[in-house]
């Protein structure tokens, strides 16, 4: 919606869209305006076929280098290599194809909000029609339940309340009016004689002039966002990608070097094939795709027993990435269920009202008094009133208490159930009755009812806006007496005050602007006593000269374990930024009790400040901002790219079709899974089943241990790569052209799937490091190599080939064939990487690490040694390997010298402190 309809009146509007409501359009009218504007639809861009992601997946460098490895082994005889690579491949991009391969279903879900059909008035009658016809111009029919099929001005409202929650973030239905609206910079939320298209109609009724359709709507708006919005890889497909160009540049320098040193000794060039077949499957850790995708999904499959439901991967290690969470409040920061949080008298008496939620469990505290509530008696009027004046209703099912209806009265009837009043009971077996309601509206903000007590008597009872019922306040219940109310000139200055009731207004006031610094919604009731003949007048006259009875506070309050889990962030180097569609006010209130906002210098900013800021100056002022308040779903947008680009690690939670493209654009979208809309599930990468703040901590937890668990991996499975090219290198350049390669390609593949692959796997389930929440985040550019992790892969390898090659050397020095000595070389590092494992636990040092505290790795080291026993030692494993069986002393001296490397290496690594050993 380009022009800004709110600030035009009901007659401007209809004059510029060329209608008069009681015609409605023309048919013809209608016909050419559908011609000229389209059908009111979402249009969806087309997503990759199957085919295309299957593709995509043999794009990776590592995929290429193993095909070319294929290739070449095919054409030169060695067939069973040819297809075992061949079977990695593809095992290898099955397995990234279906990680990928999920339906784009946000704008589907985005399709399914809107409504089916709608009333219309045509050629002055008003008539059904598919909404997909509406065009600009219609006048739509409003009623309670209805959703909005297209984006309309205002024309009439009678006690209309529209819900808005899933597209500007607003907790509480928005009362609606024709009025216009000067101000050009209010937000979405603030646009009150507007309603826009999917927004469900919660009471009331009204007419509405429909000023934009399709994508030209709010939601459409949000659609093409979505569309245009490019999902950013997380930083561990960054990672990959760099150890996959990494690899292969090194492979092919590795062969290139064999290459020319083979050609400088006049090797034939078929000897030099080989060794480059067995260099470029060394070098490549063919199982690190699929180990890696193993380990997230272990990680995964962990996280939904925490309540977090991760629809990628590779999001799971982003979250221990993450350095900043820009999180919703409504629901995720809160509890997403309103209650009553002070409670006031005119005897000047303040209660903190206990609990959680809708739950009844809780009881009202005295502060600074020790007047218990039940015996308050202006308090338990209160109560009875604001229990019978209410419109909603309390739900028990179970265990689990709910509200009917509007969360802010369900929250009086919560309170009330505090107190021992039950509204039911008092309904049906407690003697009262309602005899007429008196609905709220929004020109005399309060509502009331002509209630019927146990004795016979009729009162009215009242609640609204305080200022509206001090105003038409008679008398102030003080002690169960009543006070006449003389005066209300005090303003809220006790010193100013020259009676008790202009004492009892002064501390009134005083109460409503201690309620409202605490951003506590503040509701007055009060009632009036009725005669017979007061049945018969008009509600407008009833609501005069009224008792106020007291206040109460009201407010969705944070959730009780969000304090620690913020605090868990801020120690772990992690900053929580509120990013809401609610008021400032409310917003910095909650911000400050959580401890999002710990000092002066965290700023609030609102959406209007940003739309005066230009892109530069958002990201300048990004690190200070604590809270985002009343914001649009550009802002979101704009607040996550400045995140990104200063270099944060951004993640993003959200429920509402507002929160769509930000959700798309974040290092990772958190959605929330009860109260979320099917857009935001669809756009964000994790789920929170409980849409619970202190879930996402957990996952944070999660993600920083998987990423160490996979470094670990990657340590592991490196080093014996290195180990794999280094024996080869050191045979070349020892052995000159009389070069025996010390492994065979098959060997290679089977310590790097099996003897390596699957004791690494257990380094997936690796118990978290003691340290884990005290460290600073990575930063994005961070290399899976950094902290000296290359050097200490490069030194170990070099040590395991150098083991490797020796044990091969001395087999042919000693006379023994070619085979038996490279069973010798692969027994050598088949043990001396089963012996490293146990260093590859732990970033210190094996000699700080129980060995015992990993069963699974224990039990992994052990199959992996059987199996590779079985390649040296039975028929089949000779057969296909050309290994020949190991005397027993032989294999004993081989798995004792295995352990050199590892053993010597992390010693002086202990003794000295070196990081890069």
């Amino acid at each position: 919606m380009t022009k800004k309809w709110f600030t035009e009146t009901v007659e401007n509007t209809q004059q510029m869209m060329g209608v008069a409501p009681e015609q409605g359009l023309s048919s013809q009218e209608a016909a050419e305006r559908q011609s000229q504007y389209g059908k009111n639809e979402l249009q969806e861009k087309a997503g990759k076929s199957a085919l295309e992601l299957f593709a995509h997946q043999f794009k990776n460098p590592l995929i290429f280098i193993l095909g070319v490895g294929a290739i070449v082994s095919y054409f030169t005889g060695h067939l069973v290599d040819a297809i075992a690579i061949t079977a990695i491949i593809f095992i290898n991009a099955l397995i990234a194809f279906w990680q990928e391969f999920k339906a784009q279903k946000g704008m589907e879900a985005l399709r399914q909000m809107a409504a089916p059909s709608a009333q219309v008035k045509r050629d002055g009658e008003w008539i059904d029609i598919p909404a997909s016809d509406i065009v600009p111009g219609d006048i739509l029919k409003i009623s309670t339940g209805d959703i909005l099929a297209a984006d309309v001005r205002i024309l009439e409202a009678n006690r209309l309340s529209i819900d808005e929650a899933a597209l500007t973030g607003e907790s509480e239905p928005v009362d609606k009016t024709a009025k216009v609206i000067d101000d050009e910079t209010v937000g979405l939320g603030d646009q009150l004689n507007m309603g826009f298209m999917t927004t469900m109609v919660t009471s009331g009724t009204g007419l509405g002039l429909v000023v934009a359709t399709g994508m030209q709507t709010e939601v459409g708006h949000i659609a093409d966002l979505m569309a245009n919005t490019e999902e950013t890889k997380t930083p561990m497909q960054e990672r990959m990608d760099t150890i996959a160009k990494t690899l292969m540049f090194v492979a092919l320098g590795v062969v290139a070097v064999v290459c020319a040193i083979g050609l400088f000794y006049g090797m034939p060039w078929l000897e030099i094939l080989n060794t480059g077949i067995s260099l470029s499957v060394a070098a490549i850790p063919e199982g690190l795709p699929t180990v890696i995708t193993i380990v997230l999904t272990m990680g995964s499959t962990r996280m939904v027993k925490n309540n977090a439901l991760a629809k990628q991967l590779a999001a799971i290690e982003t979250l221990g990435s993450t350095t900043v969470i820009c999180s919703d409040k409504t629901g995720t920061l809160t509890q997403n269920q309103m209650q009553v949080m002070k409670a006031y008298d005119a005897s000047g008496r303040y209660w903190e009202v206990s609990g959680k939620g809708f739950s009844p469990e809780g009881q009202f505290k005295p502060l600074s008094h020790n007047t218990d509530a039940k015996q308050s008696p202006e308090m338990m009027k209160g109560l009875v009133v604001a229990t019978l004046c209410n419109d909603s209703e309390y739900i028990m099912d179970g265990d689990k208490s709910t509200v009917r209806g509007n969360p802010t009265e369900g929250a009086l009837i919560v309170a009330a159930a505090k107190a021992g009043l039950n509204q039911s009971e008092m309904l049906t077996s407690g003697g009262y009755s309602i005899i007429e309601k008196f609905p709220f509206d929004s020109s005399r903000k309060m509502a009331s009812v002509i209630v019927k007590d146990p004795e016979g008597n009729h009162f009215l009872a009242i609640k609204g806006a305080p200022d509206v019922i001090l105003r038409n306040a008679a008398s102030f219940m003080v002690d169960g007496m009543s006070v006449d109310h003389t005066s209300t000139a005090t303003d809220g200055n006790l010193a100013l005050a020259a009676s008790a009731s202009e004492e009892i207004v002064a501390n009134y006031e005083a109460a409503i602007e201690n309620f409202a610094q605490d951003a506590l919604r503040t509701l007055a009731v009060g009632y009036k006593a009725l005669t017979e003949a007061d049945l018969e007048r008009d509600f407008e006259e009833l609501e005069k000269d009224i008792t106020v009875l007291g206040l109460y506070g009201i407010m969705d309050p944070p959730r009780p374990e969000v304090r620690d889990a913020i605090k868990s962030c801020y120690q772990a180097g992690v900053r929580t930024v509120m990013i809401t569609g609610d008021h400032a006010l409310t917003a910095a209130a909650i911000a400050r009790d959580i401890g999002i906002i710990r000092s002066e210098k965290d700023l609030v900013v609102t959406g209007a400040e940003l739309d005066e800021m230009d892109d530069d100056k958002l990201r300048q002022i990004c690190p200070e901002v604590a809270v985002f308040a009343r914001v649009t779903p550009e802002h979101k947008l704009r607040i996550v790219q400045a995140q990104q680009f200063n270099n944060e690690v951004a993640a993003m939670t959200g429920d509402g079709v507002n929160d769509a493209p930000a959700l798309r654009r974040a290092d990772i979208g958190v959605a929330m899974g009860i109260t979320g809309t099917s857009v935001a599930k669809d756009s964000g990468d994790l789920i929170l089943l409980d849409d619970n703040f202190s879930t996402i901590v957990k996952a944070v937890r999660q993600g920083r241990q998987i990423f160490d668990n996979l470094r670990k991996f990657i340590r592991q499975a490196l080093t014996a790569n290195v180990g794999e090219v280094s024996v080869i290198l050191f045979a070349f350049l020892m052995m000159g052209p009389e070069t025996i390669l010390p492994l065979t390609p098959l060997m290679i593949l089977w310590i790097n799937l099996v003897s390596d692959g699957l004791p690494a796997l257990a380094l997936g389930v690796e118990p978290e490091e003691k340290d884990l929440m005290e460290r600073k985040p990575r930063k994005r550019n961070e290399s899976f190599f950094s902290d000296h992790l290359g050097t200490r892969i490069l030194t170990r390898g070099l040590a395991l080939g150098g083991m490797s090659y020796m044990a091969f050397n001395w087999a042919l020095t000693n006379g023994f064939s070619a085979n038996y000595a490279q069973t010798m070389a692969f027994a050598m590092l088949v043990f001396a990487q089963l012996w490293h494992l146990f260093d590859s636990r732990t970033f210190t040092s094996l000699y700080r690490r129980n060995p015992f505290t990993n069963p699974y790795l224990l039990g992994a080291v052990a199959v992996s040694a059987i199996l590779s026993l079985g390649v040296i030692y039975t028929g089949l494993g000779q057969l296909i390997f050309n290994t020949e069986a190991l005397a027993a002393g032989h294999l004993f001296g081989v798995i004792m010298a295995a352990s050199l490397p590892t053993l010597v290496m992390s010693a002086v690594k202990e003794a000295t402190k070196t990081k890069w050993m």
